[in-house]
């Protein structure tokens, strides 16, 4: 997968087109991500312990990793990845300014 928990992405399509988040937690086998305040959907809950009200509750759902690009931490636009081998270190690079993603 070309995006990893922690990076700063912009949505590409589906109907949060433009939105941008954090990645909350990545889902390889599913190709799904789930990124903050991006794909709200409402759930319902009984009421428990955690929450002795119950109700309508509004969480994120994860979304396609296709539908996702990083943003370039130079020029803040998304961008795509490549990888470069620095210090015997595989890297994840930016392709519009080069910029290293992975610290």
């Amino acid at each position: 997968m070309h995006v990893k928990k922690g990076d700063k992405v912009m949505v590409i399509s589906g109907k949060d087109k433009g939105k941008q988040g954090t990645v909350l937690e990545a889902y390889p086998k599913k190709e799904r991500v789930l990124v903050e305040g991006v794909n709200e959907v409402k759930k319902h809950a009984q009421p428990s312990q955690d929450n002795p009200q119950g109700g309508i509750l509004t969480q994120e759902a994860a979304i396609h990793v296709s539908n996702v690009l990083p943003i370039d931490p130079k020029s803040g636009e998304p961008t795509r990845i490549g990888h470069k081998t620095e210090n015997g270190k595989k890297v994840r690079i930016a392709k519009k300014s080069g910029e290293a993603l992975d610290k």
